[in-house]
């Protein structure tokens, strides 16, 4: 296998809220509680599968969401236009 020289370390995902819902997944950074706690012990490959699964969760949690507020009325497609606020 080829292996790729790292130049810098994947950085810790953590961004400081620290609070998990019931079955052990931080609201921060959306890592599992063993996620959390092996993060200073894994290789970098472990690390970047960690930051995929994130991707995942972060993509799925969205789905959720559109679908809640679809089914409470709120198709934000469909809003008008508010202009642009920035």
């Amino acid at each position: 296998m080829n292996q790729q020289f790292e130049l810098f370390e994947i950085a810790n995902p953590c961004i400081g809220v620290c609070q998990s819902n019931k079955k052990g997944y931080c609201f921060g950074c959306l890592r599992s509680r063993p996620e959390r706690q092996l993060w200073h012990s894994m290789t970098t490959e472990q690390r970047r599968d960690v930051l995929r699964l994130i991707v995942g969760r972060k993509l799925r949690i969205e789905q959720l969401r559109q679908r809640k507020n679809k089914q409470l009325g709120f198709d934000f497609d469909k809003s008008p236009e508010l202009g642009d606020l920035f």
